[in-house]
Parts: structure tokens; sequence; C-alpha cells
């Protein structure tokens, strides 16, 4: 057996699936991003019974009620991970289970994009699941232990959001609601709405892509809606862009977003240049309170 090594070839021709997430405020717009996407290629994953939001909407979707759904319905997406042992969730034995239970993996070959909404109720489903294990009980009262069900929740979220990232060649996107909070110092600072704080730091280390759906208004002007994009941003909004081909700020249509991630980027020497900011430029755009 040789080496296992994939070719630049064979890698540059691999189909890319973008995985990100997308926050803001609550009544923003973001289930309704789905009217930007193609329902016949589209699954949309409604944890939220957002139905208002999309009534009309021609595609499919899922309504997983219970955290144990949640990790069906992502092992029967993203298929078994063979590192893990059977009895853990993603393993080669919860995969072939799932597809007993669902039938043909196949039948989800028509859809190019997963919409996850939300990863907020996700997490309330995964803390409630977590705090009914054994875990979560201390050994030597025999009392609920809050640490015990949060260390657990962590590792569950993070395991089943890596999980759904490794689905390659389809899009994922989640949907978070975006918390505004101000620190001891009275300074505004914006947290995404996930039980615990493990999921909330360690998800843009996991996802490509993540976007701040905010309302912002120029100066003199009408508020408008758009994505924030880039981490560098003068509104202290989470964003990030491992592409390299977003602005910082983009139109709020997600369709348009992934075609122009997909597209031809800007050289590599490039992406990281410093250019000072020219003198009395105007000031950017800020955020409607």
């Amino acid at each position: 057996m040789s080496l296992p090594i994939i070719t630049a070839d064979q890698r540059l021709a691999e189909p890319r699936g973008i995985k990100g997430c997308i926050f803001g405020k609550s009544g923003i717009g973001k289930t309704s991003l789905l009217w930007t996407l193609d329902p016949a290629r589209t699954l949309f994953i409604d944890l939220e019974a957002g139905d208002l939001a999309i009534e009309g909407w021609p595609g499919d979707s899922i309504r997983p009620r219970t955290w144990a759904e949640c990790r069906d319905f992502a092992v029967f997406i993203g298929g078994a991970n063979p590192s893990l042992r059977d009895e853990q969730p993603h393993s080669p034995a919860h995969y072939a289970a799932v597809c007993q239970k669902f039938g043909d993996p196949a039948a989800l070959d028509r859809y190019d994009t997963i919409f996850v909404d939300s990863i907020t109720v996700a997490g309330r489903l995964c803390f409630q699941w977590c705090k009914g294990q054994p875990e979560a009980v201390s050994e030597k009262t025999g009392k609920p232990d809050v640490r015990g069900a949060y260390g657990l929740h962590g590792r569950e979220m993070i395991a089943w959001l890596t999980h759904l990232q490794h689905t390659r060649g389809r899009n994922v996107w989640f949907v978070g609601i975006l918390d505004e909070k101000f620190d001891d110092f009275n300074r505004r600072i914006f947290q995404p709405q996930i039980d615990g704080s493990k999921t909330g730091l360690e998800l843009p280390g996991i996802v490509d892509e993540v976007i701040t759906m905010a309302e912002l208004k120029a100066d003199g002007g009408d508020p408008y809606r758009a994505f924030v994009c880039h981490t560098i941003n003068p509104w202290g909004f989470p964003a990030k862009d491992r592409s390299g081909r977003l602005r910082p700020v983009e139109e709020p249509h997600l369709g348009r977003l992934m075609d122009k991630i997909r597209a031809p980027g800007t050289p590599v020497p490039r992406r990281l240049s410093f250019t000072p900011p020219a003198e009395g430029a105007a000031d950017h755009p800020h955020p409607q309170s």
C-alpha cells in the first residue's frame, strides 16, 4: 500500500462545501434567508418552528424535537466517523443504526445546502439532554451537578458541530441569535446566544465563515440590513471570512454570498496586505441601537 497522498490537482477538483454561521438579533430576518437559496437543493433543519417567516417557501424540511434526533440527523447527513468507538455518537455503529432507521442516505444526494435554524435551540435541546445524564449528578451527594452538565454540553455540541463541518461537498449554515451586552467597563460586546461558554468560544474556529446580520445606518441615511463579514470591523461584531473573497460588508443574500465565496479568490500574497487609511476618510456606517 502506498502513502495515501492527495495531490494538489485532486484537492482542487474536489467540491467545496461552505460551512458557516450567521448571527443576528431576533427579528433581523435570519430565517428569511431561506428565500435566497434554491429550494430544490436546500434541506431546512427547522428547530425554531419559524413557519411564519418562510410561509410559502417550497423547500423540504425536517423538525428534530430532541437532542437524540439532532445527532441522528447529523450522522445521516455527514456519514460515519471511523475514529470513534461503536458506543459513541457519529460512529460507524451509530451510522448503521440510523441508516436502518431512515433508509438509504442517497436520498440526501439532491441537497447541496443544509440550513440549520437555529444553533441556539440546538444548544437548549442538548443541555436539556445533558441534565439527565449520569455525569450531571454528583457521585458524592447524588444531587444535580451543574458543572458536570455544562462540561458534557460543551463536548456534545462541539462533537455535533465538528461532524457537520466535516461533511465534504455540502454547504452547512447554522443560524443563531446574537446577544448585545455591556462589560464591566460599560463597553458594548456581542455574544452568540448559546447555553454554556465553550460552544460560543470554539465555534469560530470550527466553521469557515462567521457572519453577523446587522442593521446598519449611514450618516444621514435610512437603516438597512447587511452582512458584516470581516473580523476587524468598527462595530465589534463577531465575523470571519476564511475564503478571502468577501468585502467587510455584503448584501444580506445568502445565495449570492456563496456564489462569491466559490468565485476565483484573491491571490494569497494580497490577502494580508496592509493599506493605511487615507486622512479624512469617510466614517463607516454605524449600527442601529
